[in-house]
């Protein structure tokens, strides 16, 4: 027996209707797309067709972007996803849509840094409230530049007298020492994103400035050790790629005012054979302590083109799923054309 229709209407006044809709009626049709569900406007009057449970979904999805529109915000397909993301949880997401597209971080030359997932309005909310914390999760999720933009907006406003960025100078199929100039022009590659979401969200004659001065200061990790870091604001990137060791010793560096972020992605490890890393054991060492904080994040919040969520999900798939023959012959098959190739190669020497 199939599922019977109804019929919702809502009444609009005329410019929160004109902004909804959006240019052409793209608002409409991306959350028509969304919410699986014939939305129509006639007049000023909203209409909602569906079963029973879609209309009431997207009746309450509706309700808080009238209420986004009315407070000043405006939509875009980011929003619109997002609000359909959280209307599809589990519980009162009431208010959720207002409390994460409101919270701007930093605002430069007219763009807006927020969060844009509820997992990332919980990491820059735990980032607030903890001396340390943890950004846990794939490529795209926004851990680095969300920490980059809490950073520059704690150092911009006085909050921390320094910024200090780093990262394990970790070879992932490459050799430094094939790479040409001194060590800092060799490290210059692994820092180099750092320096990129740096230049966003700053004038470049400032951060020039800041960066002689050394009130900012990008540096291999390496270069942390016998360090006290005091009213600082401290991130570790690519922590994935620290060893144990490395990872204490970083985070013995804290000293009094500064405040700590560490992101990395446990999927991504580049250590030698043999090495363990140093994010991977390090939430069961600290996770009882206080005043540290661990967020996680997944493919759902890839705020990247659509298609690296995709990707992220298909690997996360692919990995935890146990290999069939077919792979193990094609692994096997691939392993022996090696040898094989070795073989062929050592003959004609």
């Amino acid at each position: 027996m199939s599922a019977e229709y109804v019929t919702k209407h809502i009444d609009l006044d005329n410019r929160v209707a004109a902004l909804l809709v959006g240019e052409n009626d793209k608002h409409l049709r991306a959350l028509e797309q969304l919410l699986d569900s014939q939305i129509s406007l006639r007049g000023n009057q909203l209409a909602l067709e569906g079963t029973e449970a879609e209309v009431e979904r997207g009746e309450a999805l509706v309700a808080e972007l009238l209420g986004l529109l009315r407070s000043g915000q405006s939509l875009d397909r980011a929003t619109l996803e997002l609000a359909a993301s959280l209307s599809a949880g589990q519980g009162d997401w009431a208010g959720d849509l207002n409390k994460i597209v409101s919270d701007v971080i930093l605002e430069h030359r007219g763009r807006r840094i927020r969060p844009k997932t509820k997992n990332q309005k919980a990491y820059i909310d735990a980032i607030r409230s903890n001396t340390i914390t943890f950004g846990i999760g794939p490529a795209g999720t926004g851990k680095t530049y969300l920490a980059m933009a809490m950073a520059t907006a704690a150092f911009l406003s006085g909050d921390v007298a320094r910024i200090i960025l780093t990262r394990p100078a970790v070879e992932a199929g490459e050799k430094l020492g094939f790479l040409p100039g001194g060590l800092m022009e060799k490290v210059d590659p692994y820092l180099r994103p750092l320096f990129d979401a740096l230049y966003d969200m700053m004038d470049s004659e400032r951060l020039n400035e800041y960066l002689e001065r050394g009130t900012i200061e990008v540096a291999p990790l390496a270069y942390m050790r016998g360090r006290t870091l005091n009213d600082s604001l401290i991130i570790l990137d690519e922590a994935q790629n620290t060893t144990p060791e490395q990872m204490k010793m970083f985070l013995t560096r804290l000293g009094f005012g500064a405040k700590m972020i560490v992101t990395g992605d446990i999927t991504q490890i580049d250590l030698a054979r043999g090495q363990h890393s140093g994010l991977v054991n390090v939430a069961g060492v600290l996770s009882k302590i206080p005043d540290i904080s661990f967020v996680y994040f997944d493919s759902q919040d890839v705020v990247r083109h659509k298609l690296v969520q995709d990707i992220v999900s298909a690997y996360k798939v692919y990995g935890e799923t146990p290999l069939p023959a077919a792979r193990r012959a094609s692994a096997r098959g691939a392993a022996e054309n090696r040898r094989g190739g070795r073989g062929e190669a050592a003959a004609a020497e």
